[in-house]
């Protein structure tokens, strides 16, 4: 596609009065491209990130229609990547809630779900002995374990076996 000749006088014309190039306008689904290139995104946050450039609702709809289509943007893989990387310090509340902030279905929520339940109590007593190491010796230590964990999402039950002293060969 070529310039018309009006558009590059006006270009030059741009040029010679500012000293610098015409900016280039990304297109909706270039844009798009651009962001999933640096990590996924979830449908709901390329919709909010696309939302400033898009001309219409119409247009930004068939743009993430585009993507999906091409398999370049896709809610179950975003919702893996997530658990992938936050597993490791987040209980499953927190990754409930982080993906659910990201309008996740609830299928894939619960596939997570599943497989992340057998490991929450190793998960936790990992978290809390990086962090704290030992168990309380006043309220106000147990407090701050116990409303640490629970930042972090773990089951309520877990963190009381935790704070308590049972170690996980006691069977958490």
């Amino acid at each position: 596609m070529t310039k018309s000749s009006l558009q590059k006088l006006e270009d030059q014309l741009e040029v010679i009065e500012t000293g610098s190039r015409p900016k280039k306008t990304m297109s909706l689904l270039g844009r798009a491209i651009r962001y999933l290139s640096y990590r996924e995104h979830s449908e709901s946050e390329i919709r909010r990130k696309l939302q400033p450039h898009a001309q219409s609702e119409a247009e930004l709809d068939v743009t993430i229609a585009k993507l999906i289509e091409k398999n370049f943007l896709s809610n179950a893989r975003f919702a893996d990547g997530l658990v992938t990387r936050k597993s490791k310090g987040l209980g499953v509340n927190r990754l409930v809630q982080e993906m659910r902030q990201h309008q996740i279905d609830k299928t894939t929520i619960t596939k997570h779900i599943k497989d992340l339940q057998p490991s929450e109590a190793k998960r936790a007593y990992e978290v809390w002995e990086k962090k704290f190491g030992e168990l309380a010796q006043d309220p106000r230590d147990l407090a701050k374990q116990i409303r640490f964990l629970a930042s972090r999402g773990f089951d309520q039950d877990i963190i009381y076996q935790i704070v308590r002293g049972k170690t996980l060969d006691d069977s958490l």
